[in-house]
């Protein structure tokens, strides 16, 4: 009995997919390609050249370029020992890998600024929820070696140029200045001051970010916290003149490039890296996990990876969630011809004729398929009913004999006899292919 169990624990391991992971399948998967062929389309108008980089990475990147007090690091990191006996993390988020490789490669000593976009799966251990899963996708992009507001600006855009193709509606764009080294100290004590004589009501999280990073509860998800940060002193209140100036700067350049925004002075981020401009992208009437861009300043973030003194910016989008948001939408993307021919074949020398024929179609663009399980063909001409194939071609041992064949227009069942040798440029102009060899 108890090898029973054991035995139908290891098949179920077999048969399902770890939590808070997807399969993409067919009729889902068109969207994804969709959707990211949008996005290097749109990257390519602005500039940016693609990065990618190992799934997994050091895990000291993180822990130094994330920020140890995040919840990233704190909790939902994939860790693991190799059999080096090295750590390494599944990457939880794309820009600390994109400053290591900034770095590792020297790109600095180049033509500045560097712009960067990246693509892929990311890895956090989190409770799955709707818009939330513990593989998930992103597109980011970064920018290193400008300090100019109108990057800033310009990043900001590009996200909601992208979500304007897509037809989403109900975005809103809300900004904040989280200040620098010089402004966020004063910012701290101010923090600490406010929310001493109510520690005891903060979570053990807050309780704890409060002597280490202050800043970081700006960020908790309790509700009774939230509550208590009510009238809490915000940093945007606080801002040397160097933010302050570059941040009215950013709003101005925001106007010209007409992309609206809302002043969010809470907004921090979950990220230790983030300076001066902060900003989330969401959505109306989704859920809780309404935010699907994110991004800001991080200037500090290449010197404490290593590298020389060099501003960037970026932000980051998921996929899943961007996704999920068209369909709630009731937007649709991602359609596709799908099986454009099918080729049903009666007898063994039709067969090898439906195999010539359909390679040759497919070189010339179209999409084919054809029967591979000797069926008769009613249940051939089923086959291609079930796949949606404007076309059936028809081969018989008669119509092999005679170099024809039949083509069945499958939407009213018509068929016409074509000679064998010109049933390709027939199919080819009816079907849009692009008729090149």
């Amino acid at each position: 009995m108890v090898l029973l169990i054991i035995a139908e624990g290891w098949f179920g391991m077999l048969t399902t997919r770890p939590r808070g992971t997807n399969d993409f399948l067919a009729g889902e998967i068109e969207k994804w390609h969709f959707l990211e062929g949008l996005l290097r389309d749109v990257a390519r108008l602005y500039g940016f050249e693609e990065l990618r980089t190992p799934v997994f990475e050091h895990t000291e990147l993180f822990l130094r370029g994330v920020g140890e007090t995040t919840d990233i690091v704190s909790k939902e990191m994939y860790t693991f020992t190799d059999r080096g006996n090295r750590s390494l993390t599944l990457r939880p988020e794309g820009t600390a890998p994109a400053v290591r490789a900034y770095v590792e490669h020297k790109l600095y000593a180049g033509p500045q600024p560097v712009k960067l976009y990246y693509l892929g799966p990311m890895f956090r251990y989190d409770r799955p929820q709707a818009g939330r899963y513990r593989q998930f996708h992103q597109f980011g992009v970064e920018v290193f070696g400008s300090r100019h507001p109108g990057v800033d600006a310009e990043v900001i855009a590009m996200a909601v140029d992208v979500f304007g193709r897509l037809g989403l509606s109900g975005l809103t764009v809300e900004l904040n200045s989280v200040g620098c080294p010089a402004c966020r100290p004063a910012h701290a004590q101010k923090m600490k001051e406010y929310l001493k004589p109510l520690q005891a009501r903060l979570c053990p999280t807050c309780r704890e970010r409060l002597e280490k990073n202050p800043l970081r509860i700006l960020d908790c998800k309790n509700e009774e916290c939230r509550e208590l940060l009510r009238d809490v002193p915000t940093v945007s209140d606080m801002l040397c003149a160097g933010c302050w100036e570059h941040f009215q700067a950013v709003k101005e350049y925001l106007g010209v490039l007409q992309v609206p925004f809302r002043l969010e002075p809470r907004l921090v981020r979950g990220l230790d890296y983030y300076t001066m401009t902060a900003f989330e992208i969401v959505a109306e009437g989704i859920g809780a996990q309404s935010s699907i861009c994110g991004g800001g300043r991080y200037d500090g973030l290449v010197e404490q990876c290593g590298g020389p003194p060099v501003p960037g910016i970026g932000f980051a989008m998921g996929l899943e969630r961007v996704l999920n948001t068209l369909e709630q939408q009731g937007l649709k993307i991602g359609s596709t011809k799908g099986v454009q021919v099918f080729i049903a074949a009666i007898g063994e020398g039709a067969d090898l004729q439906s195999a010539e024929l359909a390679q040759r179609l497919r070189r010339r663009g179209l999409s084919v398929e054809r029967d591979y399980l000797d069926r008769s063909l009613k249940a051939q001409l089923k086959a291609a009913d079930r796949l949606r194939a404007p076309y059936t071609v028809i081969l018989g041992e008669d119509e092999l004999k005679r170099r024809q064949a039949v083509l069945r227009r499958m939407n009213d069942s018509s068929q016409v006899v074509l000679p064998l040798d010109e049933i390709e440029d027939y199919l080819v102009k009816e079907s849009g292919g692009n008729g090149k060899e």
